[in-house]
């Protein structure tokens, strides 16, 4: 497997150094707040994961409680490729959501016939504006995901988070 990649991006958006908590867009990657925390510990491993259903076979992506084919509650983590080719993409270089610096790239990330996940609309980073092209390759990245106060049973825990993305291989 290949070494992790970290990208170096803002994940949350700060207004003067300050974090605005009601405007956080991330999951809470808990064991008590989340029931899919295996793949958000995953991705601090440098797996890009998914569920497995035991009893029927299907893959399910994004990764779920119960299968959507089955509705077995039997599910196994497999990971999934970690390069994909661009099929095509956007670019937001003016009016990106608060927390996304421009330009925000989305693109239609293509897998191949042998992967159990055959296209995801996914975020590309560390890129330029007019540096992506259609069929480029991009390779799965994780970047930090400003950390959260949590209540646990009248306590107070600090969730450390993390999130991925993909960006070209250059």
């Amino acid at each position: 497997m290949a070494e992790l990649q970290k990208a170096e991006i803002v994940g949350t958006p700060a207004l003067n150094g300050t974090y605005i908590s009601e405007m956080d867009i991330w999951p809470l990657e808990t064991q008590e707040f989340n029931r899919i925390y295996p793949f958000y510990d995953n991705l601090r491993a440098g797996k890009f994961t998914t569920t497995k259903c035991k009893k029927c076979g299907h893959i399910a992506y994004p990764p779920q409680v119960i299968c959507p084919k089955c509705w077995s509650d039997e599910l196994d983590w497999v990971e999934l490729p970690q390069r994909a080719k661009v099929v095509t993409f956007t670019e937001t270089q003016a009016g990106a959501p608060l927390g996304f610096d421009s330009p925000l790239i989305i693109a239609w990330l293509t897998f191949g016939d042998k992967s159990p996940l055959k296209h995801l609309l996914g975020r590309i980073v560390n890129c330029k504006e007019g540096e992506l092209k259609d069929g480029d390759e991009v390779k799965f990245v994780t970047f930090s995901v400003p950390a959260h106060p949590i209540e646990v049973k009248k306590d107070t825990k600090v969730c450390e988070r993390v999130f991925y993305a993909f960006e070209r291989v250059k």
